[in-house]
């Protein structure tokens, strides 16, 4: 782990004194005389310092003084290279609705011509409440969209996300609003090639899940949701048969249900209460479900721990339980724990107070 930080470490120090560099010999009024081998380098090394010079930190919107663009305004021959590099112009930051959309579009459709049939990772925002011309922008493109990320704000209009033919991973945004009849409307029928889904600050209840149709989140392998009652969690595994990762955060109430709902292919499950909202009671979470699949379990935030409940759910799921987990504000018992390591003798069990945070 080290190991890697540091060489993330070295990666993030060479991107910036790359771009540093650019500055530098963007600001020489003549280019004359310049001599250092960094300029004689070969196509193949250049290409590779370009690349460390793409922001990682998602997606940004083009601007003269970021790469990649910046990268094309030193010399003739760096802009040849940029431009012939396809990987560098597959991320991109797309607004619609203020300012001048025609300016922006020439910008954007630029920019994405540049990526040559490369696999893309977009983000959208919608200022207003048509999302027309973003979509006749991207038309061309459409296929290429493999990850998407979208910021619904106030006023937005629904986004049809089944016209995403070839989207795998799609993440979901607002500003603080309260958007969730048009982000409903989006994600009713996702596409069929969709494996990841990721809401950031949007809340999901119950009855708003039951309205989707039975097969419109079947190709989804990974979910990160935030709900309001605990209840939802039948109705996401019913809708997600194929799930193999489920992070769940919100505003539990305890599930009140006679039926025990089976899922055989989720392995990773991540729970997330609120202490400040949720009175320390006993859920009822582990009686509704049975995993015979489980892998890992990572629980925040749910006061006291139901463990009598958590072992007869794992003796009626008998699961391959490998990680254990427990973070901030989760109330167990030395001897609890010790029963736990006597049951999975290679279990990976951590107590971990640090790990308090609301949000994974």
């Amino acid at each position: 782990m080290h190991e890697v930080s540091r060489q993330n470490g070295v990666s993030y120090r060479h991107r910036q004194l790359v771009e540093e560099k650019v500055k530098i010999v963007q600001s020489n009024n003549s280019h004359r005389g310049f001599s250092s081998a960094f300029w004689r380098l070969p196509t193949e090394i250049l290409a590779q310092i370009f690349l460390y010079c793409i922001p990682e930190d998602g997606n940004w919107t083009p601007a003269p003084y970021l790469a990649p663009m910046l990268l094309t305004t030193v010399c003739r021959r760096w802009r040849e290279v940029a431009v012939d590099m396809p990987g560098l112009w597959r991320r991109l930051r797309l607004e619609v609705g203020h300012g001048d959309w025609r300016q922006r579009a020439l910008c954007y459709d630029s920019y994405l011509q540049r990526s040559r049939g490369r696999q893309l990772s977009l983000t959208f925002e919608c200022h207003n409440n048509d999302w027309t011309e973003l979509r006749s922008l991207l038309q061309p493109y459409v296929d290429q969209i493999s990850s998407l990320t979208l910021g619904f704000f106030a006023g937005a209009d629904a986004l049809v996300m089944s016209d995403f033919r070839a989207l795998e991973e799609l993440v979901i945004y607002t500003d603080g609003s309260d958007p969730v009849l048009a982000v409903a409307r989006s994600i009713a029928q996702l596409p069929l090639n969709l494996r990841s889904l990721k809401f950031m600050d949007l809340w999901l209840n119950h009855t708003m899940l039951s309205g989707f149709n039975p097969l419109a989140w079947v190709g989804l392998t990974n979910l990160e949701i935030v709900v309001d009652g605990l209840d939802s969690f039948p109705r996401l595994l019913q809708l997600c048969p194929n799930l193999s990762s489920l992070t769940m955060i919100g505003i539990f109430t305890t599930v009140e249900t006679s039926e025990t709902l089976a899922h055989s292919n989720l392995k990773s499950l991540r729970i997330s209460g609120d202490l400040h909202l949720d009175s320390i009671r006993n859920l009822g979470l582990f009686n509704a479900i049975t995993l015979p699949n489980l892998h890992a379990i990572e629980v925040r935030n749910i006061g006291q721990w139901p463990h009598e409940e958590f072992k007869a759910f794992l003796t009626r799921s008998q699961c391959p339980l490998e990680s254990l987990i427990f973070g901030g504000g989760v109330m167990t018992t030395d001897e609890q724990l010790a029963e736990y390591v006597t049951l999975f003798p290679s279990l990976e069990l951590v107590v971990d107070p640090m790990r308090s945070t609301f949000y994974f």
